[in-house]
């Protein structure tokens, strides 16, 4: 029973989890960029250690070595001496410096082989990883242009509707502005139609008699014919006659 609740409540964990993963992928490829430099970091410790550890190697080769020479040239140098004893005590201790060589060369050998490959391995990892955070980082950015996409093209979808619903909009204020009008030039009609107009008709011809009244008197008084202008052959200036006036006096003739 405990170790079903301990299922559930891992799931339960593991599905907040993924949401909160899901929620931030860049959070998530910065984090895996982290643990690679850490992991980096380890290996490269280990592998400096290890390397540390050939070094030590090739400094005793070169020591064991440069003793061999040494106690070889002590024993020959004994032989000719004629001290076998101590040639004899040499010639132990020069095996025993050739065998400590030869494992030193062979442990050399292995750990220099075992430092190529755990550096080839490393940089193997490493392009590795950083081949599948990119691939990661390209597939979110890619999700997120389709994301992107999606959200122009719900966007223009509404738009479209939102445009449609300001035409039917449009047009019912057309309708009203139409009805405005038309009420408008009604009233304007009608407001035309109830103006007296007569008492407007008869000033109209009153003033037009007596225009005609005046021009007769002055055609009279110039001796003048009243429709062409000209002065009448049979009209005679008297002495209270006025001049005819000139020209310039009376305009230019239209």
């Amino acid at each position: 029973m405990f170790g079903r609740l301990m299922n559930l409540i891992r799931g339960f964990f593991s599905l907040f989890i993924r949401g909160l993963e899901a929620q931030n992928p860049h959070a998530l490829i910065e984090a895996e960029k982290e643990n690679l430099r850490s992991q980096i970091a380890r290996f490269n410790e280990a592998l400096a250690n290890h390397a540390a550890f050939v070094e030590r190697l090739i400094r005793q080769v070169k020591s064991l070595g440069a003793k061999e020479k040494e106690l070889a040239a002590k024993i020959a140098a004994n032989i000719k001496a004629g001290n076998r004893q101590v040639a004899g005590q040499l010639a132990l201790q020069l095996q025993t410096v050739k065998a400590q060589l030869e494992e030193n060369k062979q442990q050399l050998e292995m750990a220099e082989k075992t430092f190529k490959d755990l550096e080839r391995s490393r940089d193997v990892s490493v392009r590795e990883a950083q081949a599948k955070i990119e691939k990661l980082q390209a597939m979110v950015t890619e999700a997120e242009m389709m994301e992107a996409q999606a959200e122009l093209q719900e966007m223009a979808k509404g738009m479209i509707g939102g445009i449609s619903v300001a035409g039917d909009t449009i047009a019912r204020a057309q309708e009203v502005i139409q009805e405005r009008r038309d009420k408008a030039a009604g009233r304007a009609r009608v407001a035309g139609n109830s103006i007296d107009m007569s008492g407007i008709k008869m000033k109209e011809a009153e003033e037009q008699a007596l225009g005609e009244q005046a021009l007769a008197e002055f055609s009279a008084m110039y001796g003048l014919d009243i429709q062409t202008g000209e002065a009448l052959p049979e009209a005679k200036e008297g002495p209270l006659a006025p001049p005819l006036p000139t020209e310039k006096e009376l305009g230019p003739r239209q």
